[in-house]
């Protein structure tokens, strides 16, 4: 439940863009921040890439991203489409061929540079053909990879070249009647990075892909990425995001969902709430939250879990979540249920008791949903 109409200070206002389609999935609007990865596999292999793309899907990515270098990969596109269950972004570099394979073979979305595929007669081909496709189309500005004139007239990767790259791009689109597009403008300096997307915002109503590049590992990047997008987020910029990292892939739509939960932006699963610890606890809260992390990962209806260590913030916490359980004194602990103190459970037990209690809430909350929608 929303508690934004009595506490304003949680309020986000995103910022207004067009909404566009990425297969089944709107980008843009009034439509919910996505969550999107990307596969690492040889897209060649196209068991492994299905696999990955599978997996990243089971762990709630909205959309994935598979890379498309070459005609075989193009070939293995189409059975890979196929056989999962989200939009699959093509990710297009140079050659214009690749991004006319990838329509054709069922790509809900091209990421491209239309600037960098050769001349005029070739961007109308490929974007003629995801016309034909119903494919949209990312235009990914990268500091990375900036065109060489605009090197040369600002001395360096900066603000004003990514913007001015991606604006120079979308006019292409534009001039071509093709509106159906989305824009990124990624960095790995964050404070780049974060200058560009605010002009971009400014300059544009496309829908904006969120993305701090080559961010890292698993928790250096995820810092970065939380830095960088979550004040972007919290600004109202964003409609589609990856946490790009040295990573799994289900790692990178982990920690998206994680940033946009502390934003009160998506919710889904349950949000553990949890203490650090200290001598005061009446349990390895640690230990602990490891292991419920692990055991709740199958549950994705949206909901909150406080695990403290002791009475002085437990009761407390346990007040504005579903399930709570503070640790006390003689080897137990109490229980909470939607805010209010329901029975004492022993340490040694109350693991397998906490998950009871969470599929049991879990499974209220769903029928509720259903019951609501009917």
């Amino acid at each position: 439940m929303s508690l934004n109409h009595i506490r304003p200070w949680r309020n986000i206002y995103r910022r207004k863009s067009r909404q566009i389609m990425v297969g089944n999935v709107p980008v843009g609007g009034d439509a919910p921040i996505s969550v999107q990865t990307m596969t690492n596999t040889l897209t060649t292999d196209i068991k492994g890439t299905i696999a990955q793309v599978q997996a990243a899907a089971d762990s709630g990515a909205d959309i994935v991203r598979v890379s498309v270098p070459d005609e075989a990969s193009s070939k293995a596109l189409k059975e890979i489409v196929r056989e999962v269950s989200v939009p699959i972004v093509a990710d297009i570099h140079f050659h214009y061929k690749r991004g006319i394979e990838a329509a054709e073979a069922g790509a809900a979305c091209l990421r491209i540079n239309p600037g960098n595929i050769g001349d005029e007669k070739r961007v109308k081909e490929v974007i003629k053909a995801a016309r034909d496709h119903n494919c949209s189309i990312r235009i990914g500005v990268n500091a990375g990879s900036l065109e060489k004139h605009l090197l040369d007239k600002y001395g360096e990767p900066c603000p004003d070249a990514m913007v001015e790259s991606g604006l120079d791009h979308i006019k292409i689109l534009q001039d071509n009647d093709f509106h159906e597009f989305k824009i990124s403008c990624k960095a790995s300096d964050v404070f780049m990075a974060a200058a560009a997307y605010q002009q971009l915002a400014d300059a544009t109503d496309a829908p904006i892909h969120l993305g701090i590049t080559e961010a890292g590992g698993l928790i250096s990047g995820t810092v970065k990425s939380a830095i960088g997008m979550g004040n972007l987020l919290w600004m109202g910029i964003g409609d589609t995001i990856r946490v790009s990292l040295s990573a799994d892939p289900v790692e990178e739509v982990k920690m998206g969902f994680e940033i946009l939960k502390s934003l009160g932006l998506r919710h889904r699963g349950v949000n553990i709430i949890s203490c650090p610890s200290c001598a005061r606890q009446g349990f390895d809260v640690i230990k602990t939250v490891e292991a419920l992390e692990k055991r709740l990962e199958h549950i994705k209806t949206p909901m909150s879990l406080s695990i403290i260590g002791c009475v002085v913030n437990g009761p407390g916490e346990a007040l504005m979540t579903d399930v709570g359980f503070t640790g006390g004194g003689a080897g137990s602990g109490m229980v909470y249920l939607a805010g209010k103190q329901s029975h004492k459970q022993s340490n040694a037990d109350m693991l397998d008791h906490i998950v009871e209690q969470v599929e049991k809430k879990a499974a209220e909350l769903e029928a509720q949903s259903d019951l609501a929608a009917q």
